[in-house]
């Protein structure tokens, strides 16, 4: 492919979350011809039911950008308004499945970022599910878009640490910039005409990240420390680790966001809990998980110690 001068390239974003709105933020920044931008329809939110837009539509409102919110990705009319922007490229982030007659209409095709090192944590929620499964490094892929998830072939990639203390909110945003850096760098080869493509590999030992329920996200206190630990960082902030305390007769459902561990060989059973007025830490096998930051139904979200002031456990609570 030959190199083309930048305002040949006529480019449609894709995307509607937060995390979208800073790699295209990146692309507008750079001088691109950005001819639309594909989001989310507005939808009712909240007690109000007052309409809500996505983190994407209030930017490229305010960026004075043509906007298109599709409901149906087949639809006749919208296949039309869109071929009429005659883009040359589409760049997707954080949307949904596009259809065949969509992300094949580009010259110069139609490119995903994912927040993985694929081929591993194809799927909905790759930043959790690294942290859950206790990885120690991660990253972010552009691969073009074929007609199944996140299998097309890659053009870049670039790895990201996770430590310790990392969480989905605090690794979300690593990626994110991360994300941006890389989406430049591709837009750079396809204008350049040196875009490489790499086919995935597949084999049975690659890891997934299916999309998370509530139902998934309680935690399971016989797990061994550093698994309950990993569980509860990387489903915070959202949508956040669960568990049922169990106190004076009464099961409460409590949300965990914060925690730390601590590796020590006690003898009391998975669930026990040790308090005092400041703290509240759980025995688990291998050491205790020391609850920081919770939650209470119909509550905000508070440092455990001042929970404390207005919780008063029995010698006998548990976590279930």
């Amino acid at each position: 492919m030959s190199s083309l001068k930048k305002e040949e390239l006529r480019i449609v974003f894709m995307g509607t979350p937060e995390f979208a709105v800073t790699i295209l933020d990146a692309i507008f920044k750079n001088s691109f011809n950005i001819v639309g931008v594909l989001t989310a329809p507005d939808k009712q939110a909240g007690r109000g039911r007052k309409i809500h837009k996505s983190a994407i539509k209030v930017y490229a409102e305010e960026k004075g950008l043509n906007i298109l919110q599709p409901t149906n990705l087949k639809d006749p009319l919208f296949l039309k308004e869109l071929k009429t922007l005659n883009a040359n490229l589409q760049i997707v982030v954080a949307f949904r499945m596009l259809p065949k007659v969509v992300w094949e209409m580009p010259a110069y095709g139609t490119f995903n970022l994912h927040a993985s090192l694929l081929p591993n944590y194809r799927g909905a929620a790759p930043i959790n599910w690294a942290i859950i499964n206790g990885e120690t490094e991660t990253g972010v892929t552009t691969f073009f878009i074929d007609d199944k998830i996140d299998t097309g072939e890659m053009i870049l990639q670039d790895k990201v640490e996770i430590t310790v203390h990392d969480t989905a909110g605090t690794l979300h945003d690593k990626l994110m910039h991360l994300g941006a850096k890389i989406v430049l760098q591709t837009i750079s080869e396809i204008e350049k005409g040196i875009v490489t493509r790499t086919p995935q590999i597949f084999t049975p030992e690659l890891k997934q990240a299916p999309k998370i329920h509530k139902e998934t996200c309680q935690i399971n206190w016989n797990w061994p420390i550093k698994q309950v630990y990993d569980f509860i960082r990387g489903l915070s902030p959202y949508p956040g680790a669960w568990t049922i305390l169990q106190n004076n007769g009464e099961e409460i459902f409590l949300k965990i966001f914060r925690a730390s561990m601590e590796e020590d060989g006690h003898t009391l059973a998975n669930g026990a809990i040790l308090s005092t007025k400041k703290e509240m830490k759980i025995a688990v096998k291998g050491g205790y998980i020391h609850l920081k930051e919770i939650q209470l139904p119909g509550k905000r979200r508070m440092e455990t110690g001042d929970v404390l002031n207005g919780l008063k456990l029995t010698d006998s609570a548990s976590m279930l």
